[in-house]
């Protein structure tokens, strides 16, 4: 059966060349042997991707695939000579390489991309780390957003060098360790792996004399602030980024992020369940016997819940759209009020005497639990 290469790279027919592009990157990076050792259906997955792409990157040859399907490539095929000239066999290790930068050797660059380097060029080995502050906010902050200051330490450009690394009327010169590349080639037995040069940590250039206070840096870690907007609706653990706001680059590179990491205090009164809110409230029994309407407390103000006569305890009642606001949308979740049926620890002789005749005029003294329980376990009642 014939393959599907937009398919197999997970795109549409009409996908745009970078699409293609960023699809087979993440197959690639999926699929590559070096990180499914023994794995045999991911390694003819590999092989499939890479063809996949060898193919549909190359408008000439993407063209020839849309009207003939593989045929265009087999001996023979449609096309200008048959389909020859097109590497049917072509290596994908080849591909890999071609696509990550790697260099010589059949294993690509593969391990090198997982321990955080750059063989495709297109990271910035100096570009400045991400940072993460955890803060804690009260669940009526939660509920409507709040500005914060927010303290933290972190890689500031040096005022001394401005971020450059250099003393004033310092030298740069091409780095003698990479020719002035940022980066170097490590082989490994079959595989040749791309780092960032250790000598000039991927500048490309040496500096002759460093600025003193940033060892040739060009940041130092200073004490600094930030105001975050939290918006409504965020939960625990919620994560929100401040862009440029982590720490700075290397002589002049860019800043990483800083993630806000939000945790809600726990309140006196409500539970949070997602976007629900929750709440118990104990009622006298004359009111859940007799029915009547009680205040119901909200992050804002309160309202008034009507009681049904009869009410049992453990029930709970819902009110729309009265708890937390959904952080992606206008919706709102609801309240649920529980309500408990309050029993007294004390009772004057008056409140004595007057329950006593209604326990004798419902003839609880003869019958101390309801009848609809013992009915359903009258078996044990024999």
């Amino acid at each position: 059966m014939a393959e599907d290469y937009y398919g197999i790279l997970g795109v549409a027919k009409s996908a745009a060349a970078d699409e293609i592009k960023k699809a087979y990157r993440k197959k690639a990076m999926e699929l590559h042997p070096d990180r499914n050792p023994g794995n045999k259906e991911a390694e003819e997955k590999f092989k499939k991707a890479s063809r996949a792409y060898e193919v549909l990157r190359d408008e000439q040859k993407r063209k020839l695939y849309d009207q003939h399907g593989e045929a265009a490539f087999e001996q023979g095929g449609p096309g200008p000579g048959g389909g020859r000239g097109f590497k049917r066999g072509a290596d994908p290790m080849d591909i890999f390489n071609q696509m990550f930068g790697g260099g010589g050797g059949g294993g690509g660059s593969f391990s090198d991309m997982f321990n955080g380097g750059s063989p495709s060029g297109e990271a910035d080995e100096n570009a400045g780390e991400d940072l993460r502050v955890d803060i804690k906010i009260t669940l009526e902050e939660a509920a409507e957003g709040v500005e914060k200051k927010i303290p933290y330490r972190k890689h500031v450009a040096c005022a001394k060098c401005s971020g450059s690394g250099a003393e004033p009327g310092a030298k740069k010169s091409r780095c003698v360790t990479c020719g002035g590349h940022g980066q170097v080639i490590r082989s490994q037995g079959f595989f040749s792996m791309r780092q960032t040069c250790p000598t000039c940590h991927g500048q490309g250039v040496s500096i002759d004399k460093p600025c003193r206070p940033c060892s040739g840096e060009g940041r130092i870690i200073a004490e600094t602030s930030v105001e975050v907007r939290i918006p409504p609706g965020v939960d625990s653990g919620t994560k929100l980024r401040s862009s440029n706001n982590g720490s700075s680059g290397r002589r002049g590179a860019a800043s990483g992020d800083l993630y806000v990491v939000t945790m809600i205090l726990d309140h006196e009164l409500f539970e949070r369940d997602g976007n629900d809110l929750a709440c118990t409230i104990p009622v006298k029994f004359s009111v859940a016997a007799l029915g009547g309407q009680i205040n119901v407390p909200k992050l804002k103000g309160k309202t008034l819940l009507k009681v049904p006569a009869g009410t049992q305890g453990g029930t709970v009642f819902r009110l729309r759209g009265e708890g937390m606001p959904s952080l992606r949308g206008s919706s709102h979740g609801d309240l649920l009020v529980r309500v408990d049926v309050d029993v007294p620890k004390k009772m004057t002789d008056k409140e004595k005497e007057a329950l006593k005749a209604y326990a004798t005029a419902c003839g609880d003294e003869a019958a101390p639990v309801s009848e609809s329980w013992r009915a359903k376990f009258k078996e044990f009642f024999r």
